[in-house]
């Protein structure tokens, strides 16, 4: 599958004296530039800068032409439209089908759909490879993965090529290394060896190849992978990050699951299944956790305690970094520990209640920033969101009992597979008021449980989490996730306890807004958003906010 190529106008200025000739994508020029380079350390030829930018020229002309004769692609646009053969939006009818090991995932920031979701692809390709015939393995002579739309657009900036390559070598997102990540950024012109059947190749990031942003593609994170022998496609599939590091593929169908014993796809049938049958939020997630998945109470349990341990441990290492410098051309000053160490003080102690659940938003929220390991709750974006709140309850003289952050966790869930169910957990498709305001929507659900609130409260509080979070665009400056993310998700925290004080101090029965009339907004404010405002960086702060 091909898409036409667009300049992303980001690289920075060649290191060569010649000027790149007006007819030619500057990207294009600059890969084809590395490529010629390492072509003339493996022969032994050397370019001059003025052989390639002649060769460059001749080989844009002749695309341009080809570009030309299809029609060009002065018209297209950044797409966020979803194909209705995605299993993401057919899934979409009928009862919540989705389980908790599928929603929280552990993996490396900056982002569930541009970070763990295609390190999640290539490791799955990868693994296709490695099932091929050995006549076919035989003639392999490398891979190559094309990202798509907003994976093409804010790649960079979230590490995109990165996770894809540390996928392509055989690590998974919720083993991976940080310093292996962090190894690519310090040495980008690394190669790693990939052994697939007989044959052993060298890969690097150059085998990641930011392709065209713009076009009508399947979703607005496509990639493509592609086993090669030279210039001939041995083996292709193409794939899809659709939000919260769910992937797809071309045909793909998902695993057989059971049928949940209490089924819903709405607040309010959620509500009358736990109203009827006397039961919490929780309860009802956790039946149909063991009816779906097929796992016991006490498997979901650990799992909902390695989860909740996690989170933890997310915002404690964040807290022992004090003012440094996260990655990236921001050049942003982190903040978790200071802001910490100030609500701490005696003198600011009116302030420490908000001042704590601040600094611990921070602090996951960096390491997210810094591409370490994260929680998707529900995505790498949002990922300070939910730990705060945990850490907030268990890390205190007041300390909430595990048994408790487990039920939170699994009332958290409903509203998160709600969500995902009728709107959408990809800032690509909805823009941040679908990762932060539903972050903040779990969260407010989660205080709520723990505080053994009746269903319509829980709601109540998600609801207006929610709702205080709609129309919330997605503009990373420079396409990192720092700014305006970082301090996102420390308001997403604090609107949570808010949320959840106003619905535990309100007759539940006069809240006029109700949680699904508000996820259906989110859908609808998703569908009418203008595109540059998903997750491009093309609007808002990413154009208005000049670096220096």
């Amino acid at each position: 599958m091909t898409y036409p190529t667009k300049d992303d106008e980001q690289f920075p200025e060649t290191s060569e004296a010649t000027d790149i000739p007006t007819s030619i994508d500057r990207r294009a020029f600059l890969m084809r530039n590395a490529a010629i380079g390492a072509a003339a350390v493996m022969t032994g030829t050397t370019w001059t800068p003025e052989a390639r930018a002649q060769q460059a020229e001749t080989e844009a002309a002749v695309q341009q032409a080809k570009r030309a004769a299809a029609g060009g692609d002065a018209d297209l646009k950044m797409s966020s439209a979803l194909s209705p053969d995605l299993d993401v939006v057919k899934s979409s009818k009928g009862s919540v089908m989705t389980v908790a090991d599928e929603f929280y995932k552990v993996g490396p920031g900056p982002s569930s759909s541009h970070t763990i979701g295609p390190m999640r692809i290539t490791y799955d390709f990868y693994q296709r490879c490695e099932k091929l015939p050995a006549d076919q393995l035989a003639q392999a002579t490398g891979l190559k993965v094309h990202l798509f739309g907003s994976l093409s657009a804010t790649g960079k900036g979230h590490g995109t090529e990165r996770a894809s390559l540390a996928g392509l070598v055989g690590k998974e997102p919720a083993t991976v290394d940080p310093r292996f990540l962090d190894e690519m950024i310090a040495k980008p012109e690394q190669t790693y060896p990939v052994k697939l059947g007989s044959k052993t190749f060298n890969l690097s990031l150059a085998d990641i190849v930011y392709d065209a942003p713009k076009g009508d593609f399947p979703h607005p994170n496509t990639m493509t992978c592609q086993l090669l022998a030279g210039d001939k496609v041995l083996y292709e599939q193409e794939y899809y990050s659709v939000g919260g590091g769910f992937i797809e593929w071309k045909g793909y169908e998902p695993p057989k699951k059971g049928q949940p014993k209490y089924p819903y796809a709405t607040m309010k049938e959620l509500r009358q299944h736990a109203e009827t049958n006397n039961l919490s939020v929780a309860d009802v997630v956790m039946a149909n956790e063991i009816a779906v998945s097929g796992k016991s109470e006490e498997q979901i349990n650990a799992f909902l305690d390695k989860i909740a341990n996690a989170m933890i441990a997310t915002v404690k290492t964040g807290l022992s970094y004090k003012d440094d410098v996260l990655p990236g051309p921001i050049k942003l000053h982190s903040k978790a520990a200071t802001v910490y160490e100030r609500a701490q003080d005696d003198k600011y102690e009116s302030d420490r209640a908000i001042g704590l659940v601040s600094a611990f938003a921070l602090a996951a929220s960096e390491e997210n920033a810094r591409g370490h390991l994260v929680i998707t709750a529900p995505t790498g974006g949002s990922a300070g969101v939910m730990p705060a709140v945990v850490y907030a309850l268990t890390q205190s003289p007041r300390a909430v009992p595990m048994d408790k952050i487990r039920k939170g966790l699994l009332a958290g869930l409903a509203v998160g597979y709600l969500c995902k169910h009728n709107a959408t957990l990809s800032a690509a498709e909805g823009g941040c008021q679908a990762e932060i305001g539903v972050a903040s929507a779990m969260a407010a659900a989660l205080i709520t449980e723990i505080l053994n609130q009746p269903p319509q409260v829980i709601e109540n509080a998600a609801e207006s989490a929610l709702e205080h979070h709609l129309g919330m665009t997605c503009d990373p400056v420079a396409g990192y996730v720092q700014v305006p993310c970082i301090e996102r998700c420390a308001f997403g925290a604090v609107k949570a306890w808010v949320a959840a004080m106003i619905a535990t101090n309100e007759i539940a029965s006069r809240h006029r807004v109700d949680l699904d009339t508000t996820i259906k907004t989110l859908s609808d404010t998703a569908k009418d958003m203008n595109s540059k405002y998903k997750e491009t960086s093309e609007a808002g702060l990413a154009q208005n906010l000049v670096l220096c």
